[in-house]
C-alpha cells in the first residue's frame, strides 16, 4: 500500500469527524440564513419606510464587513458584554446573520419578480398582507429564488472552514492540527479537498437542477 493511502487510513477518521461539524454549522448557519433572510427581505418589500431602512441599514453593514471579523466579534467581543457563546454557536450565528443578507437580497428578487397586479387583486377579494404574502406572492417567488439559494448553500458550506479561526473543530480546524503534528500537507490538504467536493457534489446537482426546474419559469 501507498504511503498516501496508508496515511489517509489514519487520517480520515479524525477528518471525518470534522465533516460532521462542518455539516452541523452549515445547516445551523443556513436555518439561521433562510429565516432571517426572509424576515429581512419582507421587510424591504413591505414598502413601510420604519422597516425597510433598519433592513436596508442593516444587510448594507453586515455585507461590508467581512465574515472573519463577524466572527471575531460575535466569539471575542460579546462575552465582554456577558454574552457568552460556545465556538460553534459563535460559528453558526455569526455565519447565519452573514448569510442572511446575501439570502434577503436573493429572497427580495424573488417578491419583486411577482407582478403588484396580482397583489391588488388578492387585496381586491379581501385578503389581509399577511394572507397575500403566504397564499399568493410566495409561493410564485420561491420559483425565482430556489436556483440561487441552491448556489448560496455551496458558498456557505465552503465559507464554514471560515469557522475554524475562532477554534470550531470543523474540517479546516482538523486539518490544521494534522498538518501541524504530522507534516503530511499534501496527504492531509488533498483528502480534505476531496471532502469537501464529497460535500459539496451533492449541492452542485441539487442546484444544477433547481436551476434546469424553475431557472426558466
Amino acid at each position: 500500500m501507498s504511503p498516501f493511502f496508508q496515511d489517509a487510513q489514519d487520517y480520515l477518521p479524525i477528518l471525518m469527524r470534522g465533516a460532521a461539524t462542518t455539516v452541523g454549522i452549515a445547516f445551523s448557519a443556513l436555518v439561521i440564513a433562510t429565516v432571517f433572510g426572509l424576515v429581512l427581505a419582507l421587510m424591504r418589500y413591505s414598502g413601510i419606510k420604519f422597516l425597510a431602512w433598519p433592513a436596508r441599514a442593516f444587510i448594507n453593514v453586515v455585507r461590508g464587513i467581512p465574515i472573519l471579523v463577524q466572527l471575531f466579534y460575535i466569539y471575542f467581543v460579546l462575552p465582554g458584554w456577558g454574552i457568552d457563546l460556545t465556538a460553534f454557536q459563535a460559528g453558526s450565528i455569526g455565519l447565519g446573520v452573514a448569510y442572511s443578507c446575501y439570502m434577503a437580497e436573493n429572497f427580495r428578487a424573488g417578491l419583486e419578480a411577482v407582478d403588484k397586479g396580482q397583489i391588488e387583486a388578492a387585496q381586491s377579494i379581501g385578503m389581509g398582507w399577511t394572507k397575500t404574502m403566504w397564499r399568493v406572492i410566495l409561493p410564485q417567488a420561491v420559483r425565482t429564488v430556489l436556483p440561487p439559494y441552491g448556489n448560496t448553500m455551496i458558498m456557505l458550506l465552503k465559507d464554514t472552514s471560515q469557522a475554524s479561526v475562532i477554534t470550531v473543530a470543523e474540517m479546516t480546524f482538523q486539518a490544521k492540527m494534522l498538518a501541524a503534528s504530522t507534516f503530511e500537507n499534501l496527504t492531509v490538504y488533498t483528502l480534505v479537498a476531496g471532502l469537501y467536493l464529497a460535500l459539496s457534489v451533492p449541492l452542485f446537482i441539487l442546484a444544477s437542477w433547481l436551476e434546469r426546474r424553475f431557472g426558466k419559469k
